[in-house]
């Protein structure tokens, strides 16, 4: 698939030379940093050294007083309170996180999870119900609720206080809970405004400490916990998140809880571990029991103490997670057979498909796998009780929300965001959805957005690729969204050896560029196709990131290809 290199514009050559002395570093390197917001000496300090003392004071945000004082009331006339979380990474760290915390505190805990299939997403009757039954006092949903408002008019109904800590963007009304805390709240000062549900809930027991002169150093235990849900959640690693992300990052490689410690080991991580390593090994294993059974299982991993026991869970999520990916990969496959099949699907500018017994909790897994082979917005229906019910994901620059959005006619319900959303119609709608939606996106969506594209930050010679550089760079981690891994392009590059391909679809060369002295092993993981295009004595562009690769304890950097185009 052909990608577009879109390359960052540059700044002003006398800003870039003046930080550029401020901070001793060349003014390549400076272009990344300006890119990433940071123009002075302090902006730089701040951001190269992450400090727990940038954590903002959590009574800014609008609801703490209240909820901080209500949480103390409970804890101390030992009420009996519920720890209610979504389902997701990001639900399940935090009712481990706050569970684990205050278990210190109080011996009348307990947590719920709403079950994915029955229950649905968020504060459910079922839950409210079961507070009920058990006598809770106070509810704390992590993650969920921002939207919960008949479900709080039932708490309320049974004399049960709600404390609801959320990051989703409020509806029209709020929920009439005791406390809401959720800094997208239009009248709320809090000046971070994109912490994950997880953070939501840290900064409820930030406050709680404080109030109660309680050594921060034994909330910042949990702190691993927190990394993984910045990372799963996809949050910006900017400002409150970078330095939570970065301690949790320090907690999770040197002294993980011990179910933590446990994925670790089973899912086979070594050496340094990054957001990377938590996005792509540690949170799936997490989920998968949210998406086949139930979360629950990853709750009991997660505050579990007994080595014994967390090895038994961690194999429980693993092999769950093996399950899942079967789902994803057979689903996936017959999705794009029924695309290739059909010659008008094939050349849509959408994909909508429908199977009646497609797995429930991966079909936004393989919505994603249809994106990188046919580079559109696409949704995935399945039956569930009765109804049509699927998944929409969309590509860079694309509203699906707002697409589907306009097909509410033939729509039960709907939620979500620019990017991914959840919708439920009658089966029977599902064609002449499939119909509209298609003439809604071909009517609307820009050309050239159907091209994916590649976010270059700098043109640089290969020559830039030096330890010295690369010392600078990753200090720049954790890296994610709003700081991505830095892209470079560099021209006119040619082999020095014929390309390998590598077990049969990753393509591996030595590179180097005319008149300089070093040549540059590379990897392009996926890109065997692109072995035709390169000759020995043909000149290619590539554009890559640069890495530090380990091999029988010698350390040497390597480029890892994101794209090969001929000069």
């Amino acid at each position: 698939m052909d990608k577009r290199w879109v390359l960052s514009e540059s700044f002003d050559q006398n800003q870039k030379e003046t930080l550029s002395q401020e901070l001793n570093i060349n003014t390549q390197l400076v272009e990344l940093l300006l890119q990433r917001g940071i123009e002075t000496f302090e902006d730089a300090k701040t951001f190269f050294r992450p400090s727990l003392n940038d954590l903002h004071d959590p009574f800014l945000m609008k609801g703490m007083d209240i909820a901080v004082n209500r949480l103390c009331d409970a804890i101390f006339s030992q009420e009996k309170i519920m720890i209610y979380g979504d389902y997701d990474v990001d639900g399940t760290t935090s009712v481990s996180l706050m569970y684990g915390f205050l278990g210190k505190f109080s011996e009348h805990l307990t947590y719920y999870i709403p079950d994915r299939y029955t229950e649905g997403y968020g504060i459910s009757t079922r839950g409210i119900e079961k507070a009920k039954e058990d006598g809770i006092h106070l509810i704390i949903s992590l993650d969920c609720g921002i939207r919960a408002v008949d479900k709080a008019k039932l708490a309320n109904s049974y004399d049960i206080d709600l404390i609801i800590c959320d990051h989703h963007l409020p509806g029209d009304e709020l929920p009439n809970a005791l406390a809401i805390l959720d800094p997208k709240q239009a009248d709320c000062k809090y000046p971070y405004k994109e912490l994950s549900g997880c953070g939501v809930g840290f900064k409820l027991l930030q406050g709680f400490c404080m109030q109660n002169s309680i050594d921060l150093e034994e909330l910042f235990h949990f702190m691993d916990l927190l990394a993984v849900s910045i990372a799963s959640d996809i949050v910006p690693i900017t400002g409150e998140n970078r330095v939570m992300a970065f301690y949790g990052l320090k907690k999770l490689n040197h002294s993980p809880c011990p179910g933590l410690q446990a994925l670790i080991d089973v899912s086979g991580l070594k050496g340094e571990l990054d957001i990377s390593s938590i996005v792509f090994y540690i949170g799936p294993r997490i989920n998968a029991t949210g998406r086949l059974t139930h979360a629950h299982d990853s709750v009991r991993l997660l505050t579990a103490k007994d080595p014994s026991e967390t090895e038994a869970f961690a194999e429980v999520l693993n092999a769950k997670n093996r399950e899942r990916k079967d789902f994803d990969k057979s689903i996936t496959e017959e999705a794009l057979e029924m695309v290739e099949a059909d010659e008008q699907l094939k050349t849509a500018r959408s994909t909508v498909l429908f199977k009646n017994d497609w797995h429930k909790g991966v079909i936004g897994i393989v919505a994603s796998r249809c994106i990188e082979k046919y580079y559109r917005p696409t949704i995935i229906l399945t039956e569930s009780s009765e109804k049509a019910t699927g998944s929409a994901r969309s590509i860079e620059g694309f509203d699906i929300h707002d697409a589907i959005s306009q097909c509410s006619d033939l729509l039960e319900q709907f939620g979500g965001h620019t990017h991914a959303a959840g919708l439920t119609m009658p089966i029977d709608n599902v064609p002449a959805f499939q119909q509209k939606f298609e003439e809604i996106v071909a009517s609307t969506i820009a050309s050239d957005i159907l091209t994916p594209k590649i976010d270059v930050d700098l043109e640089v010679d290969l020559d830039f690729v030096n330890y010295k550089n690369y010392s600078i760079i990753k200090q720049m981690s954790p890296f994610g969204p709003h700081n991505q891994k830095p892209i470079f392009i560099s021209r006119n590059v040619q082999l020095k050896y014929p390309a390998k391909i590598v077990k049969e679809e990753h393509l591996k060369v030595c590179i180097y560029q005319d008149g300089q002295e070093f040549v540059y092993d590379a990897i392009g993981f996926g890109l065997a196709e692109k072995a035709a295009l390169l000759e020995s004595n043909k000149l290619f562009d590539i554009a890559y990131q640069i890495e530090e690769n380990e091999y029988r304890g010698n350390k040497s950097l390597q480029l890892n290809i994101k794209d090969v185009k001929i000069a």
